[in-house]
């Protein structure tokens, strides 16, 4: 069981920490990690899916206690782990707006339409 909740948190941990690394990728224009990050999630959110909203190791740590507590399967507050897919889920949600706002940004400030609109303005205030 404790092998269980060790490899169960080091998975969220690596997992929590790659949504909170999200938004910064996207303010360092790190965008290949940023989508490389966001696919890592996507698929643990298809494994979630395909298992009815839970962990396939909760399944497997569920064999060995009758405990069911919301963290009973990993070492995390129990009110961290019983809300940690609606507090990651919204920074998640909120990390890819961030990525995709400095992504738009990045597109829309190197564009040629935009440098050619910019350096003509600059050519008429100095003029």
């Amino acid at each position: 069981m404790t092998a269980i909740k060790i490899l169960h948190t080091v998975i969220w941990a690596f997992l929590a920490a790659g949504i909170l690394v999200l938004p910064v990728a996207g303010v360092l224009r790190r965008f290949r990690w940023a989508a490389i990050l966001t696919v890592i999630i996507l698929l643990e959110c298809g494994v979630l899916t395909a298992n009815g909203g839970r962990c396939p190791l909760t399944d497997l740590a569920a064999r060995y206690t009758i405990d069911r507590n919301s963290n009973f399967d990993i070492y995390l507050p129990n009110w961290l782990a019983e809300h940690n897919k609606v507090v990651f889920g919204w920074l998640f949600v909120v990390g890819e707006l961030v990525v995709v706002g400095c992504w738009v940004r990045e597109k829309f400030a190197t564009s040629p339409r935009t440098a050619n609109r910019a350096s003509r303005g600059a050519n008429q205030r100095c003029n």
